[in-house]
């Protein structure tokens, strides 16, 4: 992120970075209130989309699958403009070779200054990072894009998903994957598959829930979009 700070998050022998104007305060007292004091511009490309909501998955671990990049982070990112409407603090845990571009973020309507990205080298240290986060008790949301990365500690990801439900927080992860391969673990309570479809000068995002341990498989969420090339 280009107007970001980098400092050290952790331990310096970790090697993780957070880049982030925001400060990333402990516990869940000011989520909602004193975390943001104004909800974010929406802009013109903004996509919120009915039903596919942050109040949904919360508590619980989400896995958003596909094979483009672009089709899941533009999944991603309505959550995330949608926790940020709802004055939830959300943050953004990736690898080197996956990440977004801040400018196609920002046209999409993400206020980028309210969302702590931290880079961590390898997928074990990006799934220590969100935890540490998680357990701050101080975001609503937090997306971990894993790109190619498959395999989790299952020793993680249960400590993960118990704090998860202690604080209310959705944790998100991207996956590249095919429809047929096999979600992160039995603790992954829903699972979207996310692509798009050029139509004209926009295109059709479409968000398929292929596993709901609440509400069961088989909806699909679509929107028309006309959002910045970069996010489709």
């Amino acid at each position: 992120m280009s107007n970001g700070v980098s400092t050290s998050l952790f331990h310096p022998q970790d090697r993780i970075q957070v880049f982030s104007n925001v400060r990333i305060a402990d516990g869940s007292k000011n989520r909602g209130s004193e975390a943001r004091t104004t909800t974010p511009p929406i802009s013109s490309t903004a996509v919120t989309i009915s039903g596919w909501k942050v109040q949904e998955i919360a508590g619980r671990m989400v896995e958003i699958s596909g094979r483009h990049g672009s089709a899941r982070l533009t999944a991603a990112f309505c959550l995330v403009l949608d926790a940020q409407m709802h004055r939830e603090p959300t943050a953004w845990v990736t690898l080197p070779e996956s990440t977004y571009y801040p400018p196609d973020a920002a046209e999409f309507g993400v206020d980028l200054s309210a969302l702590p990205v931290i880079r961590a080298p390898d997928g074990s240290m990006a799934v220590r990072a969100a935890e540490e986060l998680v357990r701050s008790g101080a975001f609503g949301l937090i997306v971990m894009d894993l790109g190619r990365e498959k395999s989790i500690s299952m020793a993680l990801q249960t400590r993960i998903l118990g704090l998860a439900q202690k604080h209310d927080t959705a944790v998100v992860f991207l996956t590249e994957k095919q429809t047929e391969e096999e979600s992160l673990s039995s603790l992954i309570s829903l699972r979207a598959e996310a692509s798009t479809l050029r139509i004209g000068t926009g295109y059709s995002l479409n968000i398929h829930i292929i596993k709901d341990k609440r509400k069961g498989p088989g909806r699909v969420y679509q929107e028309e979009c006309c959002g910045p090339a970069g996010l489709h």
